[in-house]
């Protein structure tokens, strides 16, 4: 019965789900591998020192921001999965020159053109499943993608530290070759996908200009984007500012940051389609977000109490504090993918991901210096604060929402609105009767995210 009700959880939401869970696996394997033992390829193998792989990377990420709109604007003209096969061939192309770089210039290169081609796959990937999901199916089909991704960033690490424990400079080298098979492999799963109606737009409706003002225009959606960057400095807590408060501000083990980071692992496999369930419109995910805030606040007060505990009291609540910050990651998941399938203009989702990164990276960007600072220099207090802006956050997203909604009725015909937002709606031809799945196990989609920098 257990193991009945185990494969019954694995079943995906649809054929489409576990396609695009499939590509999520085959995505997050082959860049899960690289990024592993990309450190050490760039110092060992190219030579660089370690300020010169942070410097390109810094180099790579102004280069995402500053390409993320306009790439958005590419998948509304040319269509999603068009784009986001060229993306994903792209970056198998980058990866499989990796190991002809000598120099820090053709690193920051090819650092650059691989986070501009990501950024082109972060908003078609975006588009894509917002265009071809059905509305009811929406939530928990992209719950089950990121149980995939982040199964699939487990097993390449595991792929990547295994080379590393050869102390190999052939195995190492290798590593490009194998993500760049697997990007090909994702991108012949991408070309196996079926057709969006937004794929289908004519040479003429190319050339057209598309109707209603883009999303710089649209303040709500800015606004809502950038709290949830806010929001999504979760991430800066789990993966910077405990484990330096665990060693410098605790008497527990640093083994234990371990088993820390495979808690949440184990976590966001098996836990995002529980988390996800019941919400499907605006409404239920501002309750996610207050459920997802109300974690990350208790994450930070059980936090700060660790200063003055000693031995099994401290690794407790530690962990108690790590479980807790990874359920606010769970639930922001749930709620921020309603927020880009109702308060997206459906016309222009491209452009409105693209627009979505600006702003998010705008909310987060600042979070581990300052959260560090307050954490490791304020104290308790430092924790109040960092709790404080998530409460901020927490109550600004509120009218944010509902002034990105009042835009899109605005300028954006009702019709078109009605038809994005039919949860009963039938699937459209040819979406719900795809190729049947490619595997049957579950899906950051950070969201899905393409490029050197997670």
């Amino acid at each position: 019965m257990m193991i009945a009700a185990v494969l019954r959880r694995a079943r995906p939401p649809s054929p489409l789900a576990g396609q695009l869970a499939a590509q999520s696996l085959l995505f997050a394997l082959g860049e899960g591998t690289f990024m592993t033992g990309s450190a050490v390829f760039f110092t060992k193998i190219v030579g660089l020192s370690a300020g010169q792989v942070g410097l390109g990377l810094t180099f790579a990420g102004i280069a995402a921001f500053l390409a993320a709109l306009p790439m958005g604007k590419l998948v509304d003209r040319f269509g999603p999965k068009k784009m986001w096969a060229v993306s994903a061939t792209g970056q198998a192309a980058m990866f499989a020159v990796w190991p002809l770089i000598t120099d820090f210039k053709g690193y920051v290169a090819m650092a650059v053109g691989m986070e501009v081609i990501g950024a082109l796959g972060n908003a078609a990937h975006g588009a894509y499943t917002i265009d071809a999901l059905p509305p009811n199916e929406r939530v928990q089909s992209r719950a089950y993608m990121y149980s995939a991704l982040n199964l699939g960033f487990t097993l390449g690490s595991l792929m990547g530290g295994f080379a590393l424990a050869f102390h190999s400079n052939d195995v190492l080298h290798a590593l490009p070759w194998f993500t760049t098979v697997v990007f090909l492999v994702n991108a012949a799963a991408i070309g196996r996908l079926p057709r969006a109606s937004h794929d289908d737009r004519t040479p003429q409706d190319r050339k057209a200009k598309i109707p209603g003002p883009g999303p710089l225009r649209n303040p709500g959606w800015l606004l809502t984007t950038f709290f949830t960057g806010v929001f999504w400095t979760n991430q800066v807590l789990l993966n910077i500012v405990i484990p330096l408060w665990l060693v410098e501000q605790t008497d527990a083990p640093r083994v234990l940051l371990a088993f820390l980071f495979g808690t949440n692992t184990v976590m966001c496999i098996f836990l995002p389609m529980a988390a996800a369930r019941g919400v499907e419109d605006v409404p239920t995910a501002l309750k996610a977000v207050r459920v997802s805030s109300a974690f990350f606040v208790l994450s930070c007060l059980i936090t700060l109490a660790t200063h003055d505990t000693v031995g099994w009291v401290t690794i407790s609540l530690v962990w108690l504090g790590h479980v807790t910050v990874t359920g606010a990651e769970l639930y922001l998941s749930a709620a921020s993918w309603s927020f880009e399938a109702e308060l997206m203009d459906p016309r222009q989702r491209g452009a409105y991901q693209g627009a979505a990164e600006l702003s998010g990276t705008l909310g987060k960007v600042w979070a581990p210096a300052v959260y560090t600072f307050l954490a490791m220099n304020w104290g308790a207090s430092g924790w109040l604060v960092i709790a404080g802006i998530i409460v901020v956050a927490t109550i600004g997203v509120h009218p944010s929402t509902r002034l990105a909604r009042r835009f899109l009725e605005q300028h954006v015909p009702a019709d078109v609105l009605a038809d994005a937002r039919a949860s009963s709606r039938e699937p459209e031809e040819g979406i719900a009767a795809g190729p049947p799945s490619l595997i049957n196990t579950d899906e950051p989609q950070p969201e899905s995210t393409g490029g050197l920098i997670r």
